[in-house]
């Protein structure tokens, strides 16, 4: 069987549920910045960059979503790991259900329906 390429992303897409996605991994497991993002790699999101998971983070931080501590590593400096919060995992829940609600609506519109034909205009008289 051939390998298929990547799927090219729209990076919009992602942008607007990445941070649904960060915190459903945190949920499972902490980590730290750099395992996040091959967590989500592994996951099926090839394009996803270090550059667009760390100031998720940052911003869960800030809003109190995420709370972080430091673990010694024994190959350099040590790692900040991240753990979602009482807020982070209501948000996460929260989110889950809007994202639910809009897949629903999303296929039901991509869904294929008869093509309907557009009334005929009125005759002016």
């Amino acid at each position: 069987m051939a390998e298929r390429p990547p799927a090219t992303r729209d990076p919009q897409l992602l942008k607007g549920v990445l941070p649904m996605l960060v915190l459903a991994l945190l949920r499972e497991q902490d980590s730290y910045g750099y395992e996040l993002v091959t967590r989500l790699r592994d996951s099926g999101l090839t394009d996803v960059s270090t550059g667009s998971v760390y100031p998720v983070l940052t911003r869960l931080e800030r809003d109190g979503h995420l709370a972080s501590y430091l673990v010694p590593s024994a190959q350099g400096p040590a790692r900040k790991y991240y753990t979602p919060t009482d807020a982070g995992l209501t948000h996460l829940s929260v989110q889950r259900r809007s994202w639910q609600q809009l897949g629903d609506v999303v296929a039901v519109v991509l869904t294929p329906g008869p093509r309907r034909a557009r009334p005929a205009p009125e005759a002016r008289p």
